[in-house]
């Protein structure tokens, strides 16, 4: 991510942190997933529509998210702008952890899944190979999945 974003990301997050809490790393990911049949579904759908003039393929939503020391908080990306949006999601960090970083997107991004303790709610994540650091980060600084 580049450092305008960055920047956007954390003045987005700082005045939503709690006294003595403070940002370890924002970064640019795509949360979800989508079946292979909604993907073909999407793509045909779009193709008959505009007589195959068009194609559409559904893919995982991008969001930007920060780390804090406190809580992992995701923002919509908004599509005009690119900029951050709306806080859409807070999660205590105590309670998150990450899957082992996997290959994705032909071996050129990378995967994992976010794990909330106690919860059977997991999230996948899934950064293009220009947020390829973000995912290192992010597993550098959260604990492994057991």
């Amino acid at each position: 991510m580049n450092k305008r974003r960055t920047r956007q990301v954390q003045d987005a997050t700082s005045p939503l942190l709690n006294p003595g809490d403070t940002i370890d790393h924002v970064g640019l990911t795509k949360i979800g997933s989508v079946s292979v049949r909604r993907r073909l579904a999407t793509t045909a759908a779009a193709a008959i529509l505009s007589g195959g003039h068009l194609i559409a393929i559904a893919q995982p939503r991008p969001m930007y998210f920060a780390l804090t020391r406190e809580r992992m908080l995701f923002f919509d990306l908004q599509p005009v702008t690119g900029s951050p949006g709306k806080v859409q999601m807070q999660l205590p960090r105590q309670l998150l952890s990450t899957a082992p970083l996997r290959k994705a997107l032909l071996g050129l991004g990378l995967q994992t899944v976010l794990t909330i303790a106690g919860s059977e709610q997991a999230f996948a994540l899934t950064f293009v190979p220009a947020t390829k650091p973000d995912a290192r980060a992010l597993d550098a600084l959260l604990p492994r999945t057991l």
